[in-house]
């Protein structure tokens, strides 16, 4: 009994450490990014602009560079930490979808080049913007 016990809290134990590492991800030898998509789901098409941020975070000893951000839509307007990320400290590529195209779904790439990583990092910005929320019954018409 006491042995399930401790393997259970072994695995528990185990798949917390698991998912703790996969919320950040490693680029290059020195930076790490909070994650490397970011999904709005369904959003309004009405409701306006929409806006998420994307977080760099030195774990090296030498300064890095967020040189360019390039969006593959002109719907997307991009922003960064201009100056040196400094070892220790975080940067920020903040995003903001426009949500005047009209109602469809979307699926944005930027292209980050930063100086601790040879090949660029592709971010992604995703969702379906919709005409306006329906609700169960016309969603679903048909009854079993």
């Amino acid at each position: 009994m006491k042995t399930s016990r401790y393997i259970v809290l072994t695995l528990i134990g185990l798949a917390i450490s698991c998912i703790s590492c996969l919320s950040r991800e490693k680029i290059g030898s020195q930076l790490e990014i909070d994650k490397l998509i970011h999904n709005f789901g369904n959003i309004v098409h009405k409701s306006g602009p929409v806006s998420c941020t994307f977080t760099v975070t030195n774990s090296g000893n030498q300064p890095a560079v967020i040189y360019n951000v390039v969006s593959t839509c002109g719907c997307t307007n991009v922003q960064w930490t201009k100056e040196p990320i400094r070892p220790g400290q975080s940067g920020k590529i903040s995003v903001t979808y426009s949500n005047d195209e009209g109602a469809y779904p979307f699926d944005n790439t930027l292209t980050t080049y930063i100086s601790d990583s040879k090949k660029p990092v592709l971010l992604k910005v995703r969702g379906i913007s919709i005409e306006k929320e329906k609700p169960l019954g016309e969603l679903y018409p048909v009854k079993y």
